[in-house]
């Protein structure tokens, strides 16, 4: 064994980015394991280098006993103290074994362990660069369409974007460059999986913190978020200063921040509304863009009851009931809507004279867009 090959686990080590000492620590295992399995011995062996000179020695370890019972690990402390008059019951001699033939035999032996070993510390590096960024937004592109699966390379690893995380609206080609969202990172016989995202909520928040300053800063904080991805979400944010209005940062400009979100998920609608602790007020905000009369809360049953304009009712409810839906979901309360003349003729008390709900307050792009009903869609100025 040559310094070369000291040499050469270094430059791996370097290369690889795999700290040098799991590569000795590999090394030595493939060692040992060689002297064991071609002088067909089970005694305990140790190997030490010494890089400076370029050797690798292999010592057999025995314990000093009184009565010996195993010659393979084991030796008298008559015999011990024949070596050396200081040994004691319970000490370790160490004695050099390295058959003339060995550096050969262990070269070609341990190259098949040692690859195993960098090939696992591979993976360690990989998984550990990964781990970190779990949770988080990826850049990636993508590599090939298989039925329903599409394969999206991340740089190290190759990832499965399966159906239920794509979003249905969307078409993926080969080398499209796409976002994703790291959900989970998990340690596999064949190296780290990463499973990734276009549809979990998460994408959206972490998109949100690219885009607007006052959340990454955390001026403003997103508190909840509702997702039907490819078709429409709703995300409520407070900013505990006053002074500070949470859904017009999340707007920005012109609708800029908003619209930029808008266009990486493939044309998603998007509802931005202010959050608030008092139930009223929240699923007021929440059922935006539609006006609400008034909230009616069953804090027993986590229910309210929302009373709306009858040119309202359907705005509020949503195509196929999703606003309603979303809004349920944003804020964690059951919501029956009611028209108000519906409320009417069941005789449920309601205060007419409240507010309707701020429009400025709780509607997609704020000041700067209209909404179409007919078509349920916002329309940028």
């Amino acid at each position: 064994m040559s310094s070369e090959l000291f040499q050469a686990l270094t430059t791996l080590s370097e290369e690889k980015g795999i700290d040098k000492e799991t590569l000795l620590n590999a090394l030595e295992a493939a060692l040992i394991s060689a002297y064991k399995k071609n002088f067909k011995t089970a005694s305990n062996v140790s190997v030490k280098f010494n890089e400076e000179e370029g050797t690798m020695k292999v010592y057999a370890r025995k314990r000093v006993v009184e009565e010996v019972q195993n010659e393979l690990e084991e030796i008298s402390l008559e015999e011990a103290r024949q070596i050396n008059r200081a040994y004691e019951v319970g000490d370790i001699i160490e004695e050099e074994v390295t058959p003339k033939n060995f550096g050969r035999i262990a070269a070609q032996a341990a190259k098949q362990v040692v690859t195993q070993r960098v090939r696992e510390a591979e993976r360690d590096v990989i998984y550990e660069e990964y781990i970190d960024r779990e949770e988080d937004v990826i850049t990636g592109i993508v590599q090939r369409v298989d039925g329903n699966n599409v394969f999206v390379d991340l740089g190290k690893v190759e990832a499965k974007l399966s159906k239920i995380d794509q979003i249905p609206s969307e078409e993926y080609k080969v080398h499209d460059r796409i976002k994703v969202y790291i959900t989970k990172v998990t340690k596999t016989g064949k190296g780290p999986q990463v499973s990734i995202s276009r549809s979990h909520p998460g994408l959206l928040k972490r998109l949100f913190e690219m885009e607007v300053p006052e959340i990454y800063d955390g001026t403003v904080e997103i508190k909840s978020i509702a997702r039907e991805a490819g078709e429409r979400s709703k995300i409520a944010v407070y900013a505990s200063n006053p002074e500070v209005d949470p859904v017009g940062s999340c707007v920005g400009p012109k609708g800029q921040r908003v619209q930029a979100v808008v266009n990486e998920l493939n044309g998603e609608k998007i509802d931005i509304v202010e959050w608030s602790d008092d139930p009223v007020v929240y699923v007021s905000n929440a059922l935006s863009p539609s006006k609400v009369i008034d909230v009616l809360v069953d804090e027993a049953e986590n229910q309210t009851t929302v009373i709306v304009p009858d040119d309202q009712l359907s705005l509020a409810i949503g195509k196929k009931g999703q606003n309603a839906r979303l809004a349920a979901k944003l804020t964690g309360w059951k919501i029956d809507i009611k028209s108000e003349s519906e409320a009417k003729e069941l005789g449920i008390e309601f205060n007419k004279g409240k507010k309707e709900t701020n429009e400025d307050d709780a509607l997609l792009l704020a000041d700067e867009t209209d909404y179409d009903a007919e078509n349920d869609e916002y329309l940028l100025d």
